[in-house]
């Protein structure tokens, strides 16, 4: 920020103020997270992980993005048409994300989809334990 004013005298106020409002749109801006973790199995406790991950995103001060805890709501994902459309919606939303977010201890057909796409598209995986310690790769 520049501390001087049109006519070249230091304007420390103006300075400070146009630096905390830099800072200010600093803290809100976060970066969008796609959460990629096991759905099928153990349905309830997979949708109860996959919370705590967007969580965890949150806390990081990401955005999380989730269609395996949104899409499951109205469509049925023991429908094969239902659960194909699911996934493309998801491989969409996935392109508009900054990074993806790899969860869990393996990794299932459709997250297999999921990082297959976000590598095709150049966007960044990260991997994490169940417990959200980062790791090089599951």
């Amino acid at each position: 920020m520049d501390k001087y004013n049109a006519e070249g005298y230091p304007d420390p106020t103006a300075a400070e103020a146009l630096a905390n409002v830099a800072l200010e749109e600093k803290k809100q801006f976060r970066r969008l997270v796609y959460v990629c973790s096991p759905f099928a199995g153990n349905i309830e406790h997979n949708i109860n992980r996959a919370r705590g991950y967007c969580r965890y995103a949150v806390n990081k001060e990401y955005i999380p993005l989730a269609p395996h805890l949104h899409y499951p709501q109205f469509m049925d994902d023991e429908d094969r048409e239902q659960r194909e459309l699911g996934l493309l919606f998801a491989l969409i939303l996935l392109c508009k994300c900054d990074e993806v977010w790899v969860f869990g201890g393996r990794v299932s057909g459709g997250m297999a989809r999921e990082i297959s796409k976000a590598k095709k598209r150049g966007i960044p995986i990260r991997y994490f334990t169940e417990k959200c310690e980062e790791v090089q790769e599951i």
